[in-house]
């Protein structure tokens, strides 16, 4: 499992629930959408590592 790319997905996740309350606070729904991409992305990169780290489980039991 590669840490340091959960950590890099969840601080795109920090950052996209930012941007789109901050869309959200100005009335900028642009913002607000980029700030949900960014939220799909990271949740998209876990579930990425979730599936390498079934794989490596997978084989090791072999």
């Amino acid at each position: 499992m590669g840490i340091d790319k959960r950590v890099e997905a969840t601080a795109k996740d920090v950052q996209g629930k930012a941007q789109e309350a901050w869309g959200d606070l100005t009335d900028d729904p642009k913002l607000e959408l980029e700030g949900k991409a960014k939220q799909v992305e990271a949740s998209a990169e876990h579930k990425k590592e979730d599936l390498k780290d079934q794989a490596h489980r997978t084989i090791d039991n072999v």
